[in-house]
This record gives structure tokens, C-alpha cells and sequence, in this order.
């Protein structure tokens, strides 16, 4: 009876299992044929793509101090010069392309080149404030805040991250860890320039990881200089989980020789300030990063550390492709105690909520309301549901009383929301703000209002490029309440 069972058994598996295994199996091998095939379907690279500098910062560098930092900086474009711009294929020299020496997007003969570290410094500095852009971004980026800040008395540097300011290629090697070692130098040196004077970290997305993961391990090694505070905007505390997946494309790219699989995204490379196309890698770290930080966090939680955090300000804004708005709450604010702390919270424009026309990206109403938290929570948005003016709604640490005031600025009309790129610029920006570019400036394109239409498929430059708001129209709100935090916590 059991021999007839199995004789069965086999039967069914021969005649009618296999055949579905196999197809199966076979649907698995097309979709995966078919996957690399989508992922590798991307504009051919170049030697801006391919050619990785030599001279470029990492943790093996032989750096000990932020003049030697600077020094290698000077060799990195030194080799910048010769190994990219030097050898752009004739056919790639167009108007467009920051590459192309001459071109109206090329800056790097402009004084000074916001793509290098930057220091600005008064004659008696009273304190002083390191500026940590984003991922694929540039010191630029917040340049606005760094001048404004040594108007206000701050010695101020402005870092360049290693893999940044020079080629996307720069983030096909550079890790966190290498990240992390230029913050620190950086931080000593601040520290030994301006003594006792307190210090203060300006972080702009993946800028924001590297200041809490900095802030994490001083609080644990007290040698490393504590800085007084954190400005925190659209940091990098939560991202997709589909990052997470990205070391697997890396390795199929490898494996099969498949360059292009190195890369998310291969573009036009026009913007002066900011790499276009981007490197799987640096997704992976940026991946990394968030559950590095995120671990540290929970660490000082459960160690009862989390009360030596330093006081932090943080802008956000409602609608943000790029981090998970939600997670900074979660997994940061929410897990402080008492410190002088604020979150800033950039709505949508609610008049095109009230049309139906928007999909709502964070809760902002049950930040204003329930339980009472251990930090200020601060809204900008609109005065109604119909109202293009707007309002700054401040909830107190510790409080359920909810106080509104009146903004100067309203809502664009064409504007529905901010974007994770627009937070620290001011709507005059001389690339990425609103309206003409001013007499001194002679750029291809004004990034941030070039407004066109016609035929899709005709521009070089990304529609996507062009419709993302990439200025603050509330910029005052930072510029305020950043003067307001340095002042508070500096004493």
C-alpha cells in the first residue's frame, strides 16, 4: 500500500508538479532577465561617470588635521582638472554641461568656488558653526545660512564631504565612515581655533546624519569637542526601505560587468552645485547611515544618555520625496527628553488640499494637538483651507496651548508644496531662487523658477528637474528662528 503511494506520489510530482516547478522557475530567470534589463536601460556614461579621483579623502588617507584636509582638497582638483575636464569627448561640450570648461553651467573658475570647503571668519568670533551639506550636493547649499551666520559673529566652515563638489563618480567608493572622519577633523579644528566658544552643527539631509551620528558618539567619547547645538533640515534619519536592496543590484552589476548598474540614475549633468546622476553607493550609505543612527539612538535611550543631547532645531518639510518625515519624529524627537528642542514643520499649501488635489504626506495636525511632548513643535501653513496667506502656529514643550501668529509671506500661487531641496534656500538664491538671475550672475538657466512648455522628450534637462520647488518661500521662519536657537544656547 505504501510503495503504491509513493508510486503515486511520484507520478504526480513527474507529470503534473514538475512542469509547474519549471515554469516557475523559468517565470523567475525572465523576470530577473527582464529586471536587469529595466536597471541597465540608462544613457551611456562618461568619463565624469567612470573616472574616480585618486585624491579624494577616506579614512586610509594620510590626513591627521584639517589643514592637511584642505591640502588634498587642493590635489583633488588639481586632478579634477586633469583627468575630467581635461578629457570631455568633443561631442559633450555643450552650453549645458558643468564639464565643459567655458560652459555657462562650468563655475569652477568663479572666487570662490562654493563646490570646495569654504571658511569665513570675523576678526573677534564669538561662535562658531560647521555646515554639513547633502548627499550629492555642495558647500553651496547652504551657503546662505553660513554668511548670514558670520554677519551674526560665527566663524563659520563650510565642509565639502568627501565625494562631493567634483564628479558623481566621487560617490561610486566614499562611505559614511569616510563622512564621519572629515566631520571630526572638522570639529577639532573648530574646536582648537575658537576655544571654549560654543559650536554649533548646521545639517542638511544627509548633513543632518552625519551631525547626529557625530553628536551620538561625543556624547559616548567625551574628547571628541561636544557642539552646543544642532540645526537640523530635512535630515536623514528614515529612508525608503527599498534601499536596502541596492547592495544586491551592486553585486549583479559587478558580477555580470554591467557598469550601469553601479548607477541609480544617469543625467544631463547642468546643475553647477549638485551631482545629477547618482551612484548606487551612495544610497547604500545613506542606507547604512539611517540604521547606524537610529541604533546609536536607541542605544543612549536604553543607557540613559539621551538627556545629554544637545539642544536641536529641525526643519522639515510636510512633503518630502527624498526622507521619511515620519521616522524623524519616531525615531528622534519623539525619544528625547526635556532640552530646549523644536521641530519646524513646512506644510502643503492647503488650498490645493482643499481641491482635492494633493495626497497628504505627515500627520501635522496631531503634532498641534494630544498629549502634551517634551519639545516645541512649530507649523507654518496656510491661514484657511482658502487662504493663500499664511500663519506660524507654536505649540510649547510640555503644553497643549497652541499660539498662532501672522507670516509676512504667503503661498505661491503655482506652488502646492516645499520640496526636500528647498529648504535652505532663499527665494533670492542667485541659482536656485525665484525670478531673473541678478546683473552679476550669468548662469544658463535660473534653476529655481525656469518654468517651459512643448513636446516631452525634447529638453535636455529633466521636466522633473524643473517642476520641484527649489526655494523657501518661508525662509525668514529659518533665518529667525536659526539667529533665535545660536543666541538661546550659546550663552
Amino acid at each position: 500500500m505504501i510503495k503504491r503511494l509513493s508510486r503515486h506520489l511520484g507520478w504526480a510530482f513527474h507529470v503534473l508538479l514538475r512542469p509547474v516547478l519549471y515554469t516557475m522557475i523559468g517565470g523567475l530567470v525572465t523576470a530577473l532577465i527582464v529586471g536587469i534589463l529595466y536597471l541597465n536601460d540608462k544613457p551611456n556614461l562618461n568619463v565624469w561617470h567612470e573616472v574616480v579621483l585618486d585624491e579624494e579623502f577616506s579614512t586610509a588617507s594620510q590626513v591627521d588635521s584639517f589643514e592637511d584636509y584642505l591640502k588634498l582638497e587642493g590635489r583633488l582638483f588639481q586632478e579634477l582638472e586633469t583627468q575630467i575636464y581635461a578629457k570631455v569627448p568633443d561631442a559633450e561640450k555643450t552650453a549645458v554641461n558643468r564639464f565643459n570648461k567655458g560652459s555657462k553651467t562650468d563655475l569652477s573658475e568663479r572666487s570662490p568656488n562654493w563646490n570646495r570647503t569654504f571658511t569665513l571668519s570675523p576678526d573677534n568670533p564669538s561662535f562658531g558653526v560647521l555646515l554639513l551639506h547633502g548627499l550629492s550636493d555642495s558647500p553651496y547649499s547652504l551657503r546662505s545660512l553660513g554668511q548670514q551666520m558670520y554677519a551674526d559673529g560665527a566663524y563659520v566652515v563650510g565642509l565639502r564631504i568627501p565625494g562631493h563638489g567634483t564628479a558623481p563618480s566621487g560617490l561610486r567608493r566614499t562611505t559614511f565612515e569616510d563622512m564621519a572622519a572629515a566631520v571630526e577633523l572638522a570639529m577639532r579644528h573648530m574646536k582648537s581655533t575658537l576655544g571654549n566658544a560654543p559650536i554649533f552643527i548646521v545639517g542638511y539631509s544627509n548633513g543632518g546624519a552625519l551631525a547626529v551620528h557625530y553628536t551620538n558618539n561625543a556624547i559616548v567619547d567625551t574628547s571628541l569637542p561636544a557642539p552646543a547645538g544642532l540645526m537640523l533640515i530635512s535630515p536623514e534619519i528614515g529612508i525608503s526601505p527599498a534601499a536596502a536592496f541596492a547592495p544586491v543590484q551592486a553585486w549583479i552589476g559587478e558580477t555580470l560587468g554591467l557598469k550601469k548598474l553601479a548607477w541609480n540614475s544617469v543625467e544631463v549633468e547642468f546643475d553647477p552645485y549638485k551631482y545629477n546622476s547618482f551612484a548606487l553607493n551612495a544610497g547604500i550609505l545613506a542606507y547604512h547611515a539611517t540604521k547606524l543612527i537610529r541604533g546609536q539612538l536607541t542605544d543612549l535611550v536604553d543607557r540613559g544618555h539621551i538627556d545629554k543631547m544637545p539642544p536641536i532645531l529641525a526643519f522639515q518639510s510636510a512633503a518630502d520625496a527624498t526622507v521619511e518625515a515620519p521616522v524623524l519624529i519616531s525615531e528622534l524627537f519623539d525619544k528625547l527628553n526635556d532640552g530646549n528642542h523644536e521641530l519646524v514643520i513646512f506644510d502643503v499649501n492647503r488650498v490645493y488640499d482643499a481641491q482635492g488635489l494633493l495626497a497628504k504626506k505627515l500627520d501635522v495636525k496631531s503634532l498641534m494637538s494630544g498629549a502634551p511632548r517634551l519639545y516645541k513643535v512649530s507649523l507654518v501653513t496656510n491661514k484657511s483651507q482658502v487662504s493663500e496667506a499664511t500663519v506660524l502656529k507654536e505649540r510649547p514643550a510640555g503644553s497643549q496651548q497652541v499660539y498662532t501668529s501672522d507670516l509676512e509671506g504667503k503661498w505661491p500661487r503655482d506652488v502646492y508644496s516645499l520640496a526636500h531641496i528647498a529648504l535652505p534656500f532663499p527665494p533670492d538664491d542667485p541659482l536656485y531662487g525665484e525670478g531673473d538671475a541678478g546683473p552679476d550672475q550669468d548662469q544658463f538657466v535660473r534653476l529655481g523658477s525656469l518654468a517651459v512648455h512643448g513636446e516631452r522628450d525634447t529638453l535636455l534637462i529633466p521636466i522633473s528637474a524643473l517642476t520641484r520647488q527649489h526655494w523657501n518661500p518661508f525662509y525668514s521662519v529659518v533665518k529667525k528662528k536659526t539667529q533665535a536657537f545660536v543666541r538661546e544656547d550659546g550663552d
